[in-house]
């Protein structure tokens, strides 16, 4: 399976894809052992057992399986929120590639997030803000024959001339659409920041939490990694962590050491590979004012100077 069109055939069969991950699991020792396959994710992902979770990538991904497993292994025991430990990867068959890891114990912090008071809220993107500073400390160097981008000046010029394509192609209306330009062109970027390692999809969804949701167990999904502005970072954080919440972004930033001029945050939001920006219109709150530059206020202002 060598195409996106041929994997995403194959994918949801779990008729065809359990057999094969069962028989990959034997290959590993763990022959036996529960498969139950998680329901989010880019790619298929399995908890075999209570201790380990198996990852596959085809082979117009297997890209993303190397630079995983390498992120991991670089990251392990560096953080100050656990990350999963590699117990093997490598290649399998017909293209695939596959990180065997330990799994993180905890919840989901997007699905414990309802239930957690104010303050255990504020205690808990303040630990996060503590570890995107030290991933971000970081020296990207051992991994830079495996992530990109190379040249981030290069990288920020491709994706600006995609820009408007992609947020028309997901339906963004024309008032937003015809602003993209010039807002872009009002915001200067770093064509050669410090260069830091990024995760590039701080959510809720990929932090884990102790079951009274006190402190964070586990971080993981570093299969999108990249090496670059690590302001670029804060698009994941001001959406899917505090998501408009100015006092929380204001904790998390205060924790991570820093903070990011709103309008450098929406820009990178509007050149961000996954950007969506319809989708963030209908979950995020809306200035009436309806401008761009009004959106970067709503979404990444912390009150802090």
């Amino acid at each position: 399976m060598e195409t996106d069109e041929q994997w995403d055939a194959v994918v949801p069969d779990e008729s065809v894809m359990r057999p094969e991950v069962e028989a990959l699991c034997g290959r590993l020792g763990l022959a036996g052992a529960p498969l139950v396959r998680f329901t989010e994710g880019t790619q298929p992902v399995y908890a075999v057992g209570d201790e380990h979770v198996l990852k596959l990538f085809p082979g117009s991904a297997a890209r993303d399986g190397i630079a995983e497993g390498r992120v991991l292994s670089h990251l392990q025991g560096r953080l100050p929120v656990a990350t999963p430990r590699v117990r093997e990867s490598g290649p399998y068959e017909n293209g695939w590639r596959y990180v065997l890891m330990s799994r993180l114990p905890g919840e989901s912090l997007a699905g414990a997030w309802g239930r957690i008071p104010r303050a255990g809220r504020e205690r808990l993107v303040a630990r996060i803000g503590e570890a995107l500073a030290e991933l971000h400390s970081l020296d990207p160097g051992p991994l830079e024959d495996v992530l990109g981008p190379g040249d981030w000046g290069a990288f920020l010029d491709r994706r600006r001339a995609a820009a408007v394509d992609q947020q028309r192609a997901h339906g963004l209306a024309e008032a937003w659409l015809e602003q993209i330009p010039e807002f872009l062109d009002s915001v200067p970027l770093p064509r050669a920041p410090r260069r830091s390692l990024l995760h590039t999809e701080v959510m809720r969804q990929h932090f884990l939490v102790d079951p009274d949701g006190r402190r964070l167990t586990g971080l993981f999904d570093f299969e999108p990694a990249m090496i670059g502005d690590r302001a670029y970072d804060f698009v994941g954080v001001g959406l899917f962590v505090t998501r408009g919440d100015p006092e929380l972004l204001a904790r998390l930033a205060g924790a991570y050491g820093r903070t990011f001029p709103p309008a450098e945050l929406l820009a990178y939001t509007l050149l961000h590979v996954y950007s969506n920006l319809p989708w963030y219109l209908r979950e995020l709150p809306v200035p009436a004012e309806g401008t761009l530059s009004s959106l970067a206020e709503a979404w990444f202002g912390t009150g802090t100077a």
